[in-house]
C-alpha cells in the first residue's frame, strides 16, 4: 500500500507548497487531511500528477482549520465526494460540506472505509481544556498496521491502544503524523517513545504538531527505522 504525502511542514523541493496541517493520500484513492489552503493542496496535487478523479473518498482528523482547509476547493473540483468526519464535529463545518455538495458520512466507530483501510471512528480528545473529537486512519498490510494521525489530540497512546484493540493479534507496522508533542516536556515525550517500543511498533514519522524535540528523541531511539516525512514523499507501508 503507498502513502503520497500531499503536504506538510517540509517539502522534498522547493515547487512544492509547505505550511500548517497535513495531508496524505493512500493508493491514490483516499485523502486523509486536507492541509491548511486550498490553493497550496492542488497545486502540490497538480505537481505531484494526482489524479483528482481517483479519489474516491476524504476522511477529517478533526474540526480544525489547518486539517480542513483545502477540503472547499477539492470538493469544488470534485462534486459529490465522501467525506468522513466524526459526530461531534461542529455544526458549521457539516452545513458547510453540504453546502459543497460534499456527500458527509459521520463514523463514531471503527469503520472499514475500503479493502484495508480503516477509520478508528470518533475518539475524545481535548485542546486548550476544550472537548474535541479525533479519528485516525488504520492501514492493514501484510508489514501489520500502519497508523496515521492528524494531531493526536486524544493522546497518541490513546489512540494506539484502540487500535491495539480492535486488532489484539496484528503488530504495528507504522505511526506517522501528528502526534501533538509540541508543548510536552521531555521526560514525558521519552516515556511514550519508551511505550511505542514496548508496543513492538517498528517505524515511526512523527510530524507537523509534534514538535522537534519529539522528533529528535524517537529519531535517537528508532535511528534507521525512522522516517522523515516531507511532501512530495511516496512512502511504501
Amino acid at each position: 500500500m503507498k502513502i503520497k504525502v500531499i503536504f506538510d511542514k517540509d517539502t522534498l523541493n522547493k515547487n512544492l507548497c509547505s505550511g500548517w496541517g497535513v495531508s496524505f493520500l493512500i493508493d491514490d484513492k483516499i485523502l486523509f487531511d486536507t492541509g491548511e489552503k486550498g490553493k497550496w493542496l492542488l497545486e502540490n496535487m497538480r505537481i505531484l500528477k494526482v489524479d483528482i478523479n481517483k479519489i474516491e473518498a476524504v476522511v477529517i482528523s478533526h474540526d480544525h482549520w489547518d486539517h480542513w482547509g483545502g477540503l472547499w476547493d477539492l470538493l469544488a473540483q470534485k462534486v459529490g465526494l465522501k467525506v468522513y468526519a466524526c459526530p461531534r464535529f461542529g455544526k458549521e463545518f457539516k452545513e458547510k460540506i453540504e453546502k459543497s455538495k460534499g456527500e458527509l458520512i459521520e463514523t463514531k466507530r471503527f469503520k472499514e472505509i475500503t479493502t484495508g483501510i480503516y477509520t478508528t471512528g470518533e475518539i475524545s480528545g481535548a485542546y486548550h481544556n476544550k472537548f474535541i473529537a479525533e479519528q485516525a486512519m488504520v492501514l492493514k498490510t501484510d508489514n501489520g498496521l500502519t497508523v496515521i494521525t492528524g494531531c493526536a489530540h486524544p493522546g497518541i497512546l490513546k489512540i494506539l491502544e484502540k487500535v491495539k484493540a480492535k486488532f489484539p493479534n496484528e503488530p504495528i507496522y507504522f505511526v506517522l503524523g501528528g502526534f501533538h508533542l509540541m508543548e510536552s516536556d521531555r521526560h514525558a515525550i521519552e516515556i511514550i517513545a519508551e511505550n511505542f517500543k514496548k508496543m513492538g511498533i517498528i517505524k515511526v514519522g512523527p510530524t507537523h504538531c509534534s514538535g522537534p524535540q519529539a522528533e529528535e528523541i524517537f529519531k535517537k531511539m528508532y535511528q534507521d527505522n525512522f522516517v522523515e516525512i516531507k511532501t512530495g514523499e511516496v512512502l511504501e507501508v
